[in-house]
């Protein structure tokens, strides 16, 4: 059975898309703990960073830094960023599908560093809002960072 990724890379599910190549789809993350909550996952399906082999490596450690540069240049506020990948159940990865999140941090947003991959603000956000964060990010992506 397919997870809830390997439909939204089928285009099963509707996904609100900030860069798209042959080998990787980076997105919003439904749940936006912070307005700019990235997804980074492969499109070929990998459980974890265990199955990883040297390409698909190689393109997601390059794409990392430049689409946490272009989330940050779509607000000021932005100050730093947790990049985080849970791999096994143990560490818990609750998608059986490798994925990367990049989540904007802001001096005030007061969260609790333990607990940023669990916060789910999903309710705050209507499809103009996704649309908006996701259009900002995907226009900084092209035009400053070269993918």
């Amino acid at each position: 059975m397919a997870d809830i990724f390997d439909q939204i890379i089928a285009g099963e599910i509707p996904a609100y898309k900030i860069y798209e190549d042959d080998d990787v789809l980076a997105f919003l993350d439904i749940s936006q703990v912070t307005p700019g909550h990235t997804l980074l996952v492969p499109k070929q399906h990998y459980t974890n960073i265990f199955d990883y082999d040297e390409a698909i490596t190689n393109k997601i450690m390059t794409l990392i830094p430049a689409l946490a540069k272009a989330i940050k240049a779509t607000d000021p506020a932005i100050t730093g960023m947790n990049i985080s990948s849970n791999n096994g159940e143990s560490a818990g990865q609750t998608v059986p599908h490798s994925h990367w999140h990049l989540i904007p941090r802001y001096d005030d947003d007061d969260l609790n560093d333990t607990l940023v991959p669990t916060i789910d603000n999903s309710a705050n956000y209507d499809q103009e809002a996704y649309e908006t964060i996701a259009t900002q990010i995907r226009e900084s992506v092209e035009d400053s960072h070269g993918l």
